[in-house]
């Protein structure tokens, strides 16, 4: 075999099945031997941003290795931002590009980048490949690292002549991971059972450890009062008694009020993102940190951890499970406390029963959430609409929440959705995007076409940057700069071009008519939602600020009130 055919040798012995990618002329030799090679699904997406956020979307979606494929120059650059996405967010990711052939590395030859160099920063561990008998070993310890500890893309850069050498060595085997031992967990118990008022706190971690089932057995023995991350959602399923929903920035008031006052903060499987905790020095002043993760490298980064545990988070949490099911907590009176703020400050979001009155955002995503299946994957793009689903959408399982997190990527839901639909045929996929969000990657509407993917795209359209719009309005004296998008297309003429059905509605009494049609309809579908301009997400708080600041509609009102009195 020369070099190209064992790329697709080794994605069958690692039960690779599909990929994204797109050709050109360093990457041709792969694509010649994708000819002979039925084993392996190939998807054209139309830029190579969005294989690369296909493929993040497909691996989030699936809990499996993510896979995209481009050519050397342009074809890597634009790989770059979705490799970012999934590094931030610890997506397991084999990226594989061609390259000029060797002898012409530094010369500046046409299409020619430093791959190696300017992924350093974005990728678990980037490749340039030197040779062909290289090329079996780097290929399967990449996909081992891909996928191990934290997760994350590993990046392979394969020179043209590489990928034409016929390989003379045996195919190389990575040998298995050790087993998972679990740490000594007796202090980390001690503390939880001196805590009067301790608080779960769970992040993507605990999906990405493949825990979901572990970690809802320990929150429904511990019955511990919850908060969780964007990326946390789902962790507790759509029934959890005890959840007080997501925290931060555009958290529950509940979860934000519970995490000031709790007295341990039992942190699984997050990194203390500043949009959770906000300004740290005020974050949970009374608590103390038991941090629990499988990377090292976030324990003690942003906060000093009372009781740092680093290890396999099924085998932790087992233990966890079994030392409180032998002796129960005793904090009838603060779950009792918990329960009331989450009555008092859970999100809420008013029906609106006038017929004819405009959609509001967060009474749309809760109607979605009545009417859509429990299984129903959503990816979200960034920005308000990615918010109130957040917010609004009781999601069963935290791979039917794919979102762009650490990196807040515009343009992720479309490809992502794609990838999901990929990764699960059976399910219901839905892209809830906003009208800015929703052109950085329009053109992918041409792959739902070609393979007839029965993907749902939900425009939510305020024909303006809604949250960039919010912060102005809030923080910069309602100085309006660079966010106006009142000439967006006609999305509905838009979609009818690539041959896909759409409608649009614009009325409360249009809403849930317009769900279960994109629902009934067997095929792709786009559902165009016109929302109110000047509506804000609510709560927030101020960048930079402390969650214990939270502003809310009615302040904001009364403030706006009593400056016209003024």
């Amino acid at each position: 075999m020369n070099g190209a055919q064992h790329i697709l040798e080794a994605f069958h012995r690692h039960n690779i099945q599909t990929v994204f990618g797109y050709p050109g002329g360093c990457i041709m030799p792969l694509y010649d031997a994708l000819v002979d090679d039925v084993r392996v699904e190939h998807v054209l997406c139309r830029h190579e941003q969005g294989c690369a956020l296909a493929a993040d979307g497909y691996a989030r979606a699936s809990g499996k290795l993510g896979v995209c494929i481009a050519t050397s120059g342009p074809g890597a650059t634009n790989l770059i931002t979705g490799v970012a996405n999934a590094h931030r967010d610890s997506i397991p990711m084999l990226v594989i590009t061609g390259q000029v052939p060797s002898a012409l590395i530094g010369t500046d030859a046409f299409q020619e980048t430093d791959v190696l160099g300017m992924t350093l920063g974005i990728v678990k561990h980037s490749y340039l490949v030197e040779s062909a008998d290289e090329l079996p070993g780097i290929l399967d310890s990449a996909m081992q690292l891909a996928q191990s500890g934290r997760p994350g893309p590993v990046w392979i850069d394969i020179p043209k002549d590489v990928l034409l050498a016929e390989i003379t060595t045996s195919p190389f085997t990575t040998p298995a991971p050790p087993q998972a031992e679990c740490p000594d967990l007796a202090s980390a118990i001690a503390l939880l059972r001196a805590s009067r008022k301790p608080l779960l706190y769970s992040g993507g971690g605990i999906s990405l450890a493949h825990a979901e089932n572990s970690f809802r057995e320990f929150a429904e023995c511990s019955e511990l009062p919850a908060v969780v991350t964007l990326k946390g959602i789902g962790n507790p399923g759509k029934y959890s008694a005890h959840n007080l929903g997501m925290l931060g920035m555009h958290g529950s008031r509940a979860a934000n009020q519970a995490v000031d006052e709790c007295d341990l903060l039992l942190v699984i499987g997050a990194r203390l993102d500043d949009r959770a905790t906000g300004r740290m020095d005020s974050f949970a002043p009374n608590a103390r940190l038991v941090h629990i993760d499988a990377d090292s490298a976030e324990i003690n980064k942003l906060r000093r951890a009372e009781l740092a545990v680093r290890g396999d988070l099924n085998a932790i949490l087992g233990e966890l499970t079994r030392a409180l099911r032998e002796a129960p907590l005793a904090i009838n009176d603060w779950q009792k406390q918990c329960q009331n703020l989450r009555t008092t400050g859970g999100f809420q979001a008013a029906d609106n029963e006038e017929p004819l009155a405009p959609i509001t955002g967060p009474a749309f995503i809760r109607q979605l959430s009545r009417v859509a299946p429990d299984d129903t994957i959503i990816a979200c793009d960034v920005g308000q609409h990615q918010m109130w689903v957040a917010q609004h959408y009781q999601f069963d399982h935290p791979r039917h929440h794919l979102t762009s997190g650490g990196l807040g990527t515009m343009g992720f839901g479309l490809p992502a959705a794609i990838g999901a639909q990929f990764a699960d045929r059976q399910s219901t996929v839905l892209n809830v995007t906003g009208d800015g969000s929703f052109m950085m990657n329009a053109q992918e509407l041409a792959t739902i076409r070609r393979y007839n993917l029965p993907v749902k795209l939900i425009v939510m359209d305020n024909q303006c940057l809604g949250m960039v719009r919010q912060q102005q309005e809030l923080f910069y004296n309602n100085r309006e700069s660079q966010i106006n998008l009142d000439d967006n297309p006609d999305f509905v003429a838009m979609a009818r071009a690539f041959d896909i059905p759409a409608l649009k509605i614009d009325r409360t009494d249009q809403v849930r008519r317009g769900i279960e049609t994109i629902l009934a309809y067997n095929g792709p579908m786009l559902l165009h939602v016109a929302i109110a301009r000047e509506e804000n997400v609510w709560p927030i708080v101020k960048p930079g600020g402390s969650n214990k600041e939270m502003i809310n509609e009615t302040r904001r009102c009364a403030a706006d009130k009593k400056e016209r009195v003024a």
